[in-house]
């Protein structure tokens, strides 16, 4: 009886067998994805109540955490009215609520898929140094989506809702616009914190070092002021202070292990020179 692609050595397959293993962990990821697309889907008073309408309440929790630890600081929006404008936009909003919901639910999932796809083609030493990588990945990105929905969204939200350019204008937002905003202040910041990860792997095939990283440290900064000023569009420095100062962190982490890197790739050519001098 023959085997299937999956019962075979990944190391002898042919590229249409591959093609084949990688469809099965594409189909996966996206039925990962799908299932809690639709779980979300029927947990709608929470999703929206809780999750989506949460950062324009005073008793979201960010706000009554520094209200209650920084009076002087304190900030909630006030009187911002959530409205449509056409017939259909709830129910796209909810499914794209819910599309966004299940990507990022299911992302250590789809990471663990990936894995699964890339590991037979490694080495072990590789595969040892890879250890935690899943699980690091998955930390990281949903650390910077709980960084954009707990810090930025509400300090966005709270500034777009009090801005006025004349007090005969009153402040509203389409369900769209709100689903959308907090999208943009969530899901590029959870891929924003896997920058430690992405620069561990070009430092591992060489196109960039510590001392490189080093260098260009006052450029990393300006850059990471610009973006923070991007993503929040208050124009005061406390609040792009909060998204610029964990930013730069991880610019940091992200020379450590660089660094690490480069010391282990010298030890390496190191003993390789020796053994050579030794023949």
């Amino acid at each position: 009886m023959a085997k299937s692609p999956q019962e075979k050595n990944p190391n002898e397959m042919s590229f249409f067998e591959h093609i084949e293993e990688l469809r099965w962990h594409l189909l996966r990821s996206a039925a990962s994805v799908l299932i809690v697309m639709v779980v979300v889907f029927l947990m709608k008073d929470f999703v929206f109540q809780q999750v989506i309408i949460g950062p324009t309440s005073p008793d979201f929790i960010t706000y009554r955490v520094i209200c209650n630890y920084l009076p002087d600081v304190c900030f909630y929006p006030q009187h911002l009215q959530i409205i449509t404008r056409d017939i259909q936009e709830q129910f796209l909003s909810h499914i794209k609520v819910s599309m966004w919901l299940g990507f990022i639910i299911a992302f250590p999932y789809i990471l663990y898929e990936l894995w699964k796809f890339i590991r037979p083609g490694l080495y072990k030493k590789e595969i040892k140094a890879a250890r935690g990588m899943v699980f690091l990945c998955s930390m990281l990105f949903l650390s910077g989506v709980a960084f954009g929905y707990f810090i930025i969204t509400p300090i966005a939200v709270t500034f777009l809702a009090s801005y006025s350019v004349s007090p005969e204008i009153a402040n509203t937002t389409t369900l769209a616009a709100l689903v959308n905003s907090i999208t943009m202040f969530t899901l590029p910041v959870g891929l924003i914190f896997e920058t430690p990860v992405i620069l561990y792997f070009l430092a591992k095939i060489g196109l960039v070092s510590g001392d490189f990283l080093t260098q260009y440290r006052r450029h990393a900064i300006v850059v990471i002021v610009i973006v923070a000023a991007v993503i929040t569009p208050s124009p005061d420095v406390f609040s792009q202070m909060m998204v610029a100062i964990p930013l730069y962190l991880l610019y940091e982490v992200s020379i450590i292990v660089v660094k690490r890197i480069d010391k282990e790739r010298k030890e390496k050519e190191a003993a390789d020179a020796l053994e050579l001098m030794s023949k």
